[in-house]
């Protein structure tokens, strides 16, 4: 309930935020609401990377923070690619944010929010001290191989599925702006490895207070 003021009671995500506090302050009554300001950690890539097989064997051992995979959230209504799925990313950074305020960061797995330009412009992601991106990428023909391999319920055979994919991977793989990208590539090593890898890669961007 981060959004509604606990002075005022009014709603807004647009809250002006003071680093020095950290504080939201309410734009209706100025009143200046002290909050976590913690590091987003995301680990993203296109389907068959193997962020999801990193995720499900990381839960349980780090637990210096929240893993979460943003799949879980997805409903048709979210399918607005005029919008840019914008409803579908401003519900996910209000979840972690509020998260947050226990005192441990999040570390969102998916695809779609591990695209910059999907998150930075986001109202609610002023509440994250920074946002780091990894993105587990690997050959086309070892991702087509993975998606070739899934069961058939998955519908990850399809040729254009694939192709899509192997783009989106390729996207990953030359991404050469701001904010940075870091990368894992996941094509010649064994999945107990990648996760160790993501793990050191989660222990180095926590950014936990001291106090």
């Amino acid at each position: 309930m981060m959004n509604v003021c606990s002075q005022c009671g009014m709603y807004h995500a647009d809250k002006v935020i003071d680093p020095t506090g950290p504080f939201a302050i309410c734009p209706e009554c100025g009143f200046k609401n002290p909050f976590r300001m913690l590091p987003l950690l995301i680990v993203t890539g296109a389907s068959g990377a193997g962020k999801s097989t990193a995720c499900q064997h990381l839960v349980g051992q780090v637990t210096q923070a929240v893993l979460l995979d943003s799949d879980i959230l997805w409903r048709p209504e979210f399918n607005s690619p005029e919008t840019n799925h914008r409803d579908y990313f401003e519900l996910w950074l209000r979840l972690c944010k509020n998260i947050s305020q226990s005192g441990r960061p999040v570390v969102l797995f998916g695809a779609g929010v591990g695209v910059p330009e999907n998150i930075e412009p986001c109202i609610e992601r002023r509440y994250f001290s920074n946002v780091h991106y990894l993105a587990l990428v690997c050959s086309d023909s070892t991702l087509s191989e993975r998606l070739q391999a899934r069961p058939l319920w998955r519908g990850t055979r399809d040729a254009a599925y694939i192709d899509g994919h192997i783009r989106f991977n390729r996207w990953f793989q030359e991404y050469d702006r701001q904010p940075a990208i870091e990368r894992i590539d996941t094509t010649n090593t064994l999945p107990e490895v990648t996760v160790a890898q993501v793990s050191s890669w989660i222990d180095e961007h926590l950014e936990l207070p001291t106090d």
